[in-house]
């Protein structure tokens, strides 16, 4: 397979291409096989005992710098988040493969270094006050920058590209894929609780991370000259580095030639994260085929995409939302539009060789996401640390079985 993505798939705050350098209209879309994927999971280091989060990155990378996953794993803004990125995966299955092999290692690293971990989308109780900055130039510029909004920014995300072969073609699909965010962000949503209380939230990471500048839904884009024309903008007034530093819920990278979609809180179970890639490649599939065949690909107003946003953050696979695509006056649940577009992608799924893994979103949809769980923890015993502790043990059950 020729390799699309460099050995780490940039996430926010990474240095790209910046204005100054070339021009924004450089890409690799089409440089490489269509609706490739490639992964990236946020961790949380933990401590075995207590189950708070320990600032133990600097020893777990130095314990991977001759492992043969060095390229995989990486530091984040705290010294007490772990990323790791896959290699190019072409189907949802050789993502699961990828993702069992990184978080078996990780487990293993992580418990050398005396430490534990888990994913989810925030820890349940942790204090971001009581966090260290990674001493890294770009870290420490974005602190500078954006002071306490980025100092409050303990979350844990989980983002997925797909590779599209045309730039036109990626920015019409992406306009079209603002109608799924508040799908994907009900089946990942994982956060319902911020510093030791419940929030009332399924997506408590989906509020603290809208203070960012440039985050939530992007605007529609009349074609990539449009797109490349305000990013442009705000290279050459200073505002932003690179276009990496647009942390909209989805995105072009056009460095990399893929759409890439950042909605989602980090997931515990690995046969959900599977799942969500499966249906949200084969959502892409779907409106690159509709944009190869001539037809208008549907897109909404910033306002009503943001607003089913909030709904789904909110209520996670309960949110009543609005039903863009039928104009109905009354809102549904969110579920019933996941089954619809279920039925509207299977086909896709099947020609993507990820049909099994698509039926992963009917499991979700039957036992609930990660905040429906991390809250049944909670409410058995209204122990927050025993939802930590139950969210570490099901990262590593998941990285322990054995991927198709």
């Amino acid at each position: 397979m020729k390799q699309i993505f460099p050995p780490s798939i940039t996430g926010k705050g990474a240095q790209g291409t910046s204005g100054a350098q070339a021009s924004v209209l450089d890409h690799a879309f089409g440089k490489g096989d269509a609706y490739t994927l490639g992964v990236e999971e946020e961790y949380m280091l933990l401590d075995p005992e207590t189950w708070d989060l320990v600032q133990h990155i600097d020893s777990v990378l130095a314990a991977v710098a001759d492992g043969e996953h060095v390229d995989r794993i990486h530091a984040e803004l705290m010294q007490s988040v772990l990323e790791v990125t896959t290699p190019v995966c072409r189907t949802a299955a050789d993502a699961h493969r990828a993702l069992s092999q990184l978080r078996v290692y990780v487990a293993e690293i992580a418990r050398s270094q005396g430490c534990r971990f888990g994913s989810a989308g925030t820890h349940p109780f942790s204090l971001f006050e009581r966090q260290r900055i990674t001493a890294r130039d770009r870290y420490r510029q974005l602190v500078d920058q954006l002071q306490y909004i980025a100092r409050r920014e303990l979350i844990f995300g989980m983002h997925v590209h797909v590779a599209v072969d045309d730039p036109e073609k990626a920015i019409q699909v992406m306009n079209g894929l603002l109608v799924h965010l508040p799908q994907l962000l009900a089946l990942s949503a994982n956060s319902p609780f911020w510093r030791g209380e419940p929030t009332g939230l399924s997506s408590s990471r989906q509020m603290i991370f809208a203070a960012f500048p440039r985050s939530g839904p992007p605007p529609r884009f009349k074609d990539y000259a449009d797109y490349a024309e305000v990013v442009g903008q705000l290279e050459r007034t200073g505002c932003i580095a690179d276009y990496t530093h647009i942390w909209w819920d989805i995105r072009p990278h056009p460095r990399l030639g893929t759409i890439e979609m950042r909605v989602c809180d980090a997931v515990t179970r690995l046969e959900d994260v599977v799942a969500i890639v499966a249906f949200f490649q084969a959502i892409v599939k779907m409106y690159c085929e509709q944009f190869d065949a001539g037809k208008e690909i549907p897109s909404w107003h910033r306002m009503l995409t943001t607003e089913n946003k909030w709904l789904a953050a909110r209520y996670g696979l309960q949110a009543p939302i609005m039903d863009l695509a039928t104009g109905r006056r009354n809102r549904v649940p969110v579920a019933q539009l996941i089954r619809r577009t279920l039925r509207d992608v299977e086909g896709h799924a099947r020609e993507l060789g990820s049909e099994r893994e698509l039926d992963g979103v009917r499991g979700i949809l039957a036992r609930g996401n990660g905040a429906d769980r991390q809250l049944r923890v909670w409410n058995a015993n209204r122990d927050i640390v025993e939802v930590v502790r139950e969210v570490s043990l099901a990262t590593e059950a998941a990285a322990t079985a054995v991927a198709p």
